[in-house]
């Protein structure tokens, strides 16, 4: 497994994130065992959950992810081997809190004792802000149109997080679907008046879709505030299974076809059938290859992979150990320059 520091603090992750949202939803508690048991023998360190979980996200499912991660932690007692990330999450399921979502208060209070309880733990390692609560264009989402609506200013929401901080409930805090002007405005807040500084920013990141390098990476990098690239392969679309259309049983797009839009654009069919061909060239697999490219760029602190099955798990975790020769990544790029972001 390779390692990397989580922003400027000294606490290695490891470049592989264990994504779990479908704990709860398309995986059974015992599989979910069996994925943080087989992760964490093969290094796999750093885990990502969130209070929405399991996905899709549905009033009867809400917490199952954290629950089975916590009922983990009480049977294994290994809760001191894993670096744990959660989430907050943004204004909008009224089954939350009535609605009223909120990164301060008793929203905030409410939201991160609740996942403490559910995860059986005294403490977070990462908490998320999972989206804002400013009216932004995120989840694939184009178009901007400017519009104001009730949010708490960022110093405001860094003082709240500070509060649970130097109570030792939290010991870091990052931002999640977040844009490049709510990123440094956070870094320079914190930086101006002391507050908690936000040491990752979990947005997607994949061949289909490489728009955090337009002004995030740079940030990153400069900032030490890497990226936690979600959803590496495009909900399966860069595994190849639904290549021609195909959609297996069980898969995503087999269950909850109408939910995962994001990914069924112009384009993708196309661009997903050239990088498959890349694969099959170098003798690759094409999940493997996927994955490897996020995991080598440098404003990637961590890729989250998430599986529905201990195949799957195995695969996506192997691909530490691939390497992609110069000759990949140009044929890789020439690909991006025909289809250019085809899911952004």
């Amino acid at each position: 497994m390779n390692y990397r520091k989580l922003g400027n603090t000294n606490l290695e992750v490891s470049t592989i994130c264990l994504g779990t949202m479908t704990w709860g939803e398309q995986n059974t508690q015992e599989e979910g065992f069996d994925q943080m048991d087989f992760a964490l023998d093969q290094g796999v360190n750093f885990w990502d959950t969130a209070e929405l979980y399991a996905v899709p996200p549905r009033k009867e499912t809400f917490g199952h992810t954290e629950t089975i991660i916590g009922n983990w932690f009480e049977k294994s007692k290994k809760r001191d081997k894993v670096i744990l990330a959660s989430k907050i999450a943004g204004p909008s399921r009224k089954y939350l809190r009535n609605g009223e979502n909120s990164f301060v208060g008793p929203n905030l209070e409410e939201a991160l004792n609740n996942s403490l309880k559910r995860l059986k733990t005294d403490y977070i390692d990462l908490y998320q802000l999972h989206w804002p609560e400013r009216n932004v264009n995120n989840f694939g989402k184009l178009g901007y149109v400017h519009k104001e609506n009730n949010w708490n200013q960022f110093e405001d929401v860094l003082g709240e997080l500070k509060k649970y901080i130097d109570k030792g409930k939290i010991r870091y805090v990052g931002l999640s679907n977040e844009t490049p002007w709510g990123t440094i405005k956070y870094l320079q807040i914190s930086n101006d008046n002391n507050l908690p500084r936000m040491m990752c920013v979990q947005n997607p990141y994949n061949l289909l879709n490489r728009s955090y390098e337009v002004g995030l990476a740079e940030i990153s990098i400069r900032e030490k505030i890497g990226c936690l690239a979600y959803s590496p392969l495009a909900s399966g679309y860069l595994s190849g299974k639904y290549r021609n259309k195909a959609f297996p049983k069980g898969s995503r797009m087999e269950r909850d076809f109408d939910f995962w839009t994001r990914y069924r654009k112009p384009n993708i069919d196309e661009a997903v059938e050239e990088y498959f061909k890349i694969s099959e060239e170098h003798d690759l697999d094409m999940s493997q290859m996927s994955i490897k490219f996020c995991e080598i760029q440098d404003f990637v602190t961590s890729v989250i992979i998430g599986a529905t099955s201990m195949e799957q798990l195995k695969t996506n975790i192997e691909s530490v150990n691939v390497n992609l020769s110069d000759d990949v990544i140009k044929k890789i790029n020439k690909i991006q320059t025909i289809y250019p972001n085809p899911c952004p």
